[in-house]
């Protein structure tokens, strides 16, 4: 959450140098480069089984 909003990632890009480019469900963008730390979180534990 940056300023109690959560960011929701919609694709991941590869670049040069090993950078990335999220691109997030609001249309925004962060380009990363290798050296960038970044924290995040799941909204839902994968670890915790799926009801049907």
């Amino acid at each position: 959450m940056v300023g109690g909003q959560a960011w929701v990632v919609l694709d991941m890009v590869s670049i040069g140098r090993g950078g990335k480019r999220l691109h997030f469900a609001g249309g925004e963008s962060l380009t990363m480069s290798r050296t960038t730390v970044l924290w995040a979180a799941r909204r839902i534990s994968p670890r915790q089984a799926r009801r049907r």
